[in-house]
């Protein structure tokens, strides 16, 4: 291949890229309208890239409204779950603990800079959704889900991560001061484990703890996501100790995993 077609052969990965991009949890249909608006080309130029990606089963065309992410996206998601093995190995004893405590448990990890979830398991009789879905991203500095994952990260790695993006106040509770983050790090880190309460949501209790591969690498974050006005207070200790105890658990199979 000359240069000049491996030029083009880049150009239009890029292209199917930035399609893909514009796909976000407001956005689940697009036209060849936006395409060609955001590519700056020919309408007909974007419909033949939209129908590069139909071929494929990147997209699905749904007639007279647009595109949609298509089965191909949900076959590499599966495979990208996979792929992280502490998904795999975890999501027995998560199935286990959301039965038992009556709650959602998810499975977090940082991935570059952020905080990813990984998995999420419900207790089938639970009535109250929470919105943390597979995939989804997570604020960095709040919530118990996403501070567990830092707490054992150098302090240099934790002060980049933190300038790297936008701290946002959802409540009075949140913190957005790096310095009062980092100390609250410091707590977590001697504790073994995070609480937080109303940092996300006024009403919501995060609870996690480490999944550790060998003894000082965390790999994951578990915890249970409850609704303060429904749990008894005296219960939250037990709780801890479930949750803890379980990513203990988690851990010494991930570090014979990975060994």
């Amino acid at each position: 291949m000359n240069e000049s077609g491996y030029r083009e052969r880049n150009s239009t990965a890029d292209r199917a890229l930035t399609i893909l991009e514009m796909f976000n949890d407001d956005r689940l249909l697009i036209t060849a309208v936006d395409v060609a608006e955001t590519l700056g080309v020919a309408r007909s130029t974007a419909y033949r890239y939209l129908q590069t990606l139909v071929k494929a089963s990147f997209l699905e065309e749904e007639p007279g409204s647009g595109f949609r992410l298509g089965v191909r996206i949900l076959q590499l998601s599966r495979i990208a779950r996979r792929s992280q093995g502490v998904a795999e190995l975890s999501l027995p004893t998560m199935r286990q603990l959301a039965e038992e405590l009556h709650q959602t448990v998810l499975l977090t990890r940082l991935s570059g800079n952020s905080i990813v979830c990984l998995e999420r398991e419900e207790w089938q009789g639970q009535y109250v959704r929470l919105s943390y879905e597979r995939g989804s991203l997570l604020n960095i500095n709040a919530g118990a889900s996403a501070l567990v994952l830092l707490a054992w990260l150098p302090e240099a790695r934790v002060r980049e991560l933190l300038a790297a993006q936008p701290l946002t106040r959802f409540t009075d509770a949140t913190l957005v001061d790096p310095d009062a983050i980092v100390e609250r790090l410091a707590t977590i880190r001697s504790d073994g484990f995070s609480v937080t309460r109303g940092e996300v949501d006024p009403d919501a209790m995060g609870i996690a703890a480490p999944i550790f591969s060998g003894e000082d690498k965390v790999v994951g974050g578990l915890s249970v996501v409850v609704i303060q006005s429904r749990i008894d207070p005296g219960t939250v200790p037990s709780v801890i100790d479930t949750i803890v105890r379980a990513a203990g658990r988690l851990s010494e199979r991930v570090t014979l995993h990975d060994a």
